[in-house]
């Protein structure tokens, strides 16, 4: 009896990592749900992906799982930090092609996260020193971490539509350039996030003042990246209950509720990307305030969160039915097999910030060590 129960024990299957588990995205097949997050890595020299790129993300890429690109500048305007790259010229679509086809042998999706800083830049990284564009001409107030953001230019109305074709044709270059799809990184204080939240949008033309005239802009761009690229190729990021550089709004609620009801009406986009609340300290421990569940609920479409989570957070906020997939950031840049080590549970090596912005291609960049390798029959390439 003693050895049936022992032979039935063995042939139990191990319990479900809820991670680990496989995910239909639209028409995508993912193996887990382990997500790399959009990261600036800020190593493509003049502005122009490069070689190491390729290493960088390949080291991260898995059979069936999903890589988000570093924020790459729709036009040479939307740059606003050193050696962050772009999509609006011909030669960095060029640039790209290799990077894209080196993860796609590996098997992994790949998007390419499409972004402009507006006001989050500086006369130097602008053409011809001019100032920054942005919904408003209010400047980013200087903080203790050293960057001195440029007094920015109130964009005109008439201008505006520029902008949007800025990223409609960001998104087909993506296309061209080999990317699975894009995410519109409408977040973290970026133009996008300037328009939306009423610290930043002081305008009192139809992109300003209401709460749907705030969100204009926003679904503008949405709308002209679906048009040129399909639905099912895009994602969108958003941030409601970010404070950063300036950028709140005073009803986060309400903001991403409304952004969430319109992206729902967006038919078959593929996909909404959200960032949680800043962490809480409870007893001592770091905490993540899950804020988005209200969002969540509304959502139509595959739900992605990111904001600080680890293994264990992750299982539980997809076994919960929270999120569909959780994008890892710090954890990732450090782990390059990060997939791996959750199914094995070993440990994970730990990040060093400070190269996390530097220009150096090896150091803090594709110099992290992976797990020996070992024969496991039951290893996949998850």
């Amino acid at each position: 009896m003693a050895q049936q129960v022992q032979a039935t024990a063995k042939e139990a299957p191990a319990p479900a990592i809820p991670v680990l588990s496989p995910y239909k995205m639209g028409p995508f097949e993912l193996s887990h749900r382990v997500v790399l997050a959009p990261l600036t890595r800020n190593r493509s020299y003049g502005h122009v992906p490069q070689p190491h790129a390729a290493v960088y993300y390949t080291q991260r890429a898995t059979r069936g799982g999903l890589l988000i690109t570093e924020g790459t500048g729709v036009s040479a305007t939307g740059e606003g930090y050193p050696e962050i790259p772009g999509i609006w010229t011909q030669q960095q679509v060029e640039a790209w092609k290799p990077i894209v086809d080196a993860v796609h042998r590996k098997g992994a999706l790949f998007f390419c996260q499409i972004a402009h800083v507006g006001r989050a830049s500086n006369n130097e990284y602008q053409p011809n020193g001019q100032a920054p564009i942005s919904s408003t001409d209010k400047q980013v107030t200087p903080d203790d971490s050293g960057i001195a953001y440029s007094k920015p230019r109130r964009l005109r109305t008439d201008e505006i539509p520029h902008i949007v074709d800025d990223f409609r044709h960001a998104a087909r270059n993506a296309i061209e350039a080999g990317f699975d799809g894009v995410e519109i990184h409408a977040a973290n204080g970026f133009m996008i996030d300037q328009f939306l939240k009423d610290s930043a949008n002081d305008r009192t033309d139809q992109y300003g003042g209401s709460l749907e005239n705030r969100c204009r802009f926003p679904l503008e761009v949405i709308d002209a990246v679906v048009a040129e690229v399909g639905a099912h190729r895009v994602g969108v990021r958003l941030s409601p209950y970010m404070d950063f550089m300036d950028c709140f709004d005073s009803d986060p609620e309400a903001l991403g509720s409304y952004m969430v009801q319109q992206l729902n009406k967006r038919v078959g986009l593929l996909y909404g990307h959200m960032v949680e609340p800043r962490m809480t300290i409870v007893e001592g421990r770091r905490k993540i305030v899950h804020g988005l569940l209200h969002f969540r609920k509304q959502f139509n479409g595959t739900f992605i969160v990111a904001g600080g989570y680890d293994q264990e957070e992750g299982n539980k906020v997809v076994a919960d039915g929270y999120a569909d997939l959780i994008a890892y950031g710090r954890l990732f840049l450090a782990n390059p097999d990060l997939p791996r080590r959750f199914k094995l549970n070993a440990p994970l090596n730990k990040y060093d910030r400070s190269t996390f912005y530097t220009q150096d291609p090896v150091v803090g960049y594709t110099d992290y060590p992976f797990l020996e390798e070992k024969e496991d029959s039951t290893t996949t390439d998850a």
